[in-house]
């Protein structure tokens, strides 16, 4: 973690959590001294990151949240988290949809930030099980900010999950009548012993229909992502075709990423996002 005065508070608190979860916690003192910032500023991101429910806070320092396999954060307090790194990784996955194509976009946070990349490609047919991904594109079209011709979207039904994405045996039967040039999926957790996972036994069997739907599977994830394991996997990591994720990540885990993804695409490094392999 390197010193920087000028970090703005959401970076700042982005490198505090990943200190405290890499190492299993962090003390004050050490973070004030590597963020180059006061005591009062970094127990301020502290406080926002133990409302947030991420990290706890303890005497001198703060240490990861314990969380259950079959704990699944709300939408809101997901969409808090690494809001930067979502970004680039939604401008990046955008960049591989071509105009005239069928996309289909799972639930989570990060396919809700590639949503609003995909509201100017010409001719998209868009399927999603996610209630804020299908609002995004609905929003535009009420209001006229969709060209001609773009983004025509078909939502599954289903029962709505924490997440806000619709799962269950009305949305697997919908799914399994579709094919998807390009799958981009949103993830609860990603490793390479687990393969991709989620706390909720019903998203993963609609998440499984989602993958076999699809030509290519594009996983979008923020670094974070990588090493949790939920209650059920729903796809190994052979079934993954290209994994954009951001600058966060281990060189230990792009290794190992490396070794098991034909793609691996990190977005936010020094010398700019570099094409995925494969």
């Amino acid at each position: 973690m390197s010193e920087n005065q000028n970090l703005l508070a959401e970076q700042r608190r982005a490198l505090i959590l990943d200190e405290v979860r890499r190492r299993g916690g962090a003390r004050v003192n050490e973070l004030t001294r590597r963020l180059n910032v006061s005591d009062m500023t970094v127990r301020r991101d502290l406080d926002a990151l133990a409302r947030q429910g991420v990290l706890e806070k303890v005497h001198g320092g703060a240490v990861p949240v314990a969380e259950a396999s079959t704990h699944e954060p709300g939408f809101e307090a997901k969409s808090a988290l690494e809001q930067g790194a979502k970004e680039q990784i939604a401008r990046a996955a955008a960049s591989m949809v071509a105009p005239g194509g069928a996309v289909a976009l799972s639930g989570g946070t990060t396919t809700y930030a590639l949503a609003r990349h995909l509201l100017d490609v010409p001719g998209l047919t868009v399927v999603t099980n996610s209630v804020p991904v299908a609002d995004v594109f609905h929003e535009a079209r009420s209001g006229g900010e969709l060209p001609p011709g773009a983004a025509t979207v078909v939502l599954t039904g289903g029962v709505r999950t924490p997440s806000d994405s619709l799962v269950g045996p009305v949305a697997d039967r919908a799914i399994s009548s579709l094919h998807f040039d390009v799958l981009f999926l949103g993830v609860h957790g990603i490793s390479a012993e687990a393969g991709l996972s989620t706390p909720n036994l019903a998203e993963a069997e609609t998440n499984r229909r989602l993958v076999r739907a699809a030509r290519r599977v594009v996983v979008v994830a923020d670094h974070t992502k990588w090493g949790t394991v939920g209650l059920s996997s729903f796809a190994s990591l052979d079934e993954v075709d290209t994994f954009v994720t951001d600058a966060g990540l281990s060189d230990e885990a792009r290794a190992e990423i490396e070794e098991r993804l034909p793609g691996l695409l990190v977005v936010g490094d020094d010398t700019g996002p570099g094409p995925a392999r494969g």
